[in-house]
Formats: C-alpha cells, structure tokens, sequence
C-alpha cells in the first residue's frame, strides 16, 4: 500500500478546485441543470476534494483551520451516499463561491508550506 502525503492530497485537491474553475467559466445555475455532464463532472470533482481532505493528516487541518475541513468531507459524504437526492442549488453555489476560495487557500499552502518542492501549481 502506498502512502500519499499532504503535499500529494493537497495537489489533488488544487487540480480538482482547478477543473471546475475550468467547467463552470461561462456557465450559469441553468446550464448545470440542462448539463447532465456537468453535473456529473462537477459532483465526482467535489467527492474528490472531500476524500483528498478526510485524509490530510490532522496536523495540517490543525494548522490551517480556517478551511473548513468538515463542512468539504460532509459534502462528499452527502454527494456520495445520497447521490438520489443531490441539490443542484448546493452544487452551484459550492463551485461558484466555495471552491474558489478553497483554490486560493489551497494554493497558498502549497507554495508556503511545499515550496521547495515542485508542486506543479
């Protein structure tokens, strides 16, 4: 079994934030409702970031409590094993408004903590 670090989660959790900034530019609520391969693409990215941050270590979640690691492992939770019943009003406003403040969170983690390491971000 391999074990992936911080810096490894973190860089998943950055690519993740990273491609829905990417699928949502130009987008509207409506275009999430008439896309179901945005919906798709958006809920598997957000389960992402939630498993990427259940398992940073507690250290780090420690140190940068100001990111609300809870609330982003409830979200894939929620996503994961109430897949029948996903808001998209939830879905929308989480990568509209949360995801690009955790990008820039994120980021600045990995080029202050990480820095002399090659994060690719």
């Amino acid at each position: 079994m391999s074990v992936i670090d911080d810096q490894t989660r973190l860089q998943h959790i950055h690519d993740a934030a990273q491609k829905i900034t990417t699928f949502t530019e130009g987008k509207d609520r409506s275009s999430l409702a008439e896309d179901d391969m945005l919906q798709l693409a958006l809920v598997r990215l957000i389960e992402i970031i939630g498993e990427a941050a259940a398992r940073l270590s507690d250290d780090l979640k420690s140190e940068h409590n100001d990111i609300p690691w809870t609330a982003i492992v409830g979200m894939r939770n929620r996503l994961v094993h109430a897949y029948f019943d996903i808001d998209l009003d939830v879905v929308w406003d989480t990568v509209t408004v949360a995801v690009p403040d955790l990008l820039k969170q994120v980021k600045a983690i990995l080029e202050t903590d990480f820095a002399d390491d090659d994060t690719g971000c």
